[in-house]
């Protein structure tokens, strides 16, 4: 196939489509009580070839960045050939892939064996995210929505722990960014981990992502009186350990900052306290092909009739992203919401 180059899509606030967040899965192995995860997965769920298509189109339309996510993607069976495919593509000159910068992970880290992340690594991955709420075994089982108290939680801090250690192994260096923690922090359930989680990530020089619990869907039952803001949990961890800020990149989801000591980096993701939908360049695409341009949309635009040519969904995806204008995060405190919103893990975070 041959290619033109890459065009900029703009919406309506002039942000251009980068980023594009593929969901394998709405199903997942813990049940988190701010994701809420389904059981199954939605009818109709795309083909390895129609998510091929897509990401090669969205590649066309200007997408750099590809994330991988769930529900769990370690449980999909179409993880690996889609990897396999996309390096294909990013080798063979004239395909579209040749412009994707970054393919990217995002998984609880349980399923993450040594011959796992080997596996990825040599099939073309360049990072993965790994999520865990707590280093204690109880209050890790409270956020996993686990049963069995703390040895429950003891278990998955330690099958977590040793996802970590297999995908250092197999080649992912936390110094080079290529391996991440993330933690969802709630206040009055978690927020005691904060110092915890930072030892952790510290030890591991890893960057840890602090993200603010959001009010994605409509089953958690989301308060603002749960959310920690993002400038608290810095402070917190400042007393311990200073901190120098380095900013957000534009387009990026967390302000970063870093140790005076250097041994490693600290992001917020700050959605509900400092908003940064002004250069938000991401589109979701559910395992079951429905698009959403926003992760507080409360329906998306089914991508699955435009999946017969490449024209016809480079027309459809253009087309959508052009007439973006949401800002939700920004809009949050003006605007009356009671509209029911797609759940995160159906949506893939």
């Amino acid at each position: 196939m041959t290619c033109a180059s890459p065009v900029s899509t703009l919406d309506q606030w002039t942000r251009p489509l980068g980023v594009l967040r593929l969901s394998l899965t709405a199903r997942c192995n813990l049940a988190c009580p701010y994701c809420c995860p389904d059981s199954a997965d939605p009818p109709g769920t795309l083909t390895l070839d129609q998510q091929l298509r897509l990401i090669r189109v969205a590649a066309r339309l200007g997408v750099r960045t590809l994330r991988l996510t769930g529900g769990e993607p370690l449980l999909s069976d179409r993880l690996m050939p889609l990897l396999a495919g996309v390096a294909d593509g990013r080798c063979t000159p004239g395909d579209p892939l040749v412009g994707l910068r970054d393919v990217a992970l995002t998984t609880n880290g349980v399923l993450l064996s040594e011959g796992r992340a080997r596996a990825l690594k040599n099939t073309g991955l360049d990072r993965i995210t790994v999520s865990l709420d707590a280093v204690d075994g109880a209050v890790a089982a409270t956020m996993a929505g686990l049963r069995g108290g703390r040895s429950a939680g003891d278990g998955l801090v330690q099958q977590v722990l040793a996802g970590l250690v297999a995908a250092r192994a197999a080649g992912f260096d936390p110094a080079a960014g290529d391996l991440k923690l993330n933690a969802v922090i709630q206040r009055g359930v978690n927020d005691d981990q904060l110092i915890p989680l930072a030892e952790l990530a510290r030890s591991q020089r890893m960057e840890l992502r602090l993200i603010e619990y959001m009010d994605v869907g409509n089953r958690n039952g989301w308060r603002m009186d749960q959310v920690l803001p993002a400038e608290v949990m810095v402070q917190r961890i400042a007393e311990h350990w200073p901190l120098r800020s380095l900013g957000r990149t534009p387009g990026g989801t967390s302000r970063r900052w870093r140790y005076h000591d250097e041994v490693s980096d600290v992001g917020v993701v700050a959605s509900i306290s400092e908003p940064f939908c002004g250069d938000c360049n991401r589109l979701r695409i559910t395992a079951d092909g429905q698009a959403f341009t926003c992760l507080f949309a409360a329906q998306g635009t089914d991508l699955t009739p435009a999946m017969g040519s490449d024209q016809e969904l480079e027309h459809a995806i253009r087309s959508l992203w052009q007439k973006r204008s949401d800002r939700y995060s920004e809009e949050r405190h003006c605007t009356a919401d009671s509209l029911p919103r797609a759940e995160m893990a159906y949506l893939g975070g």
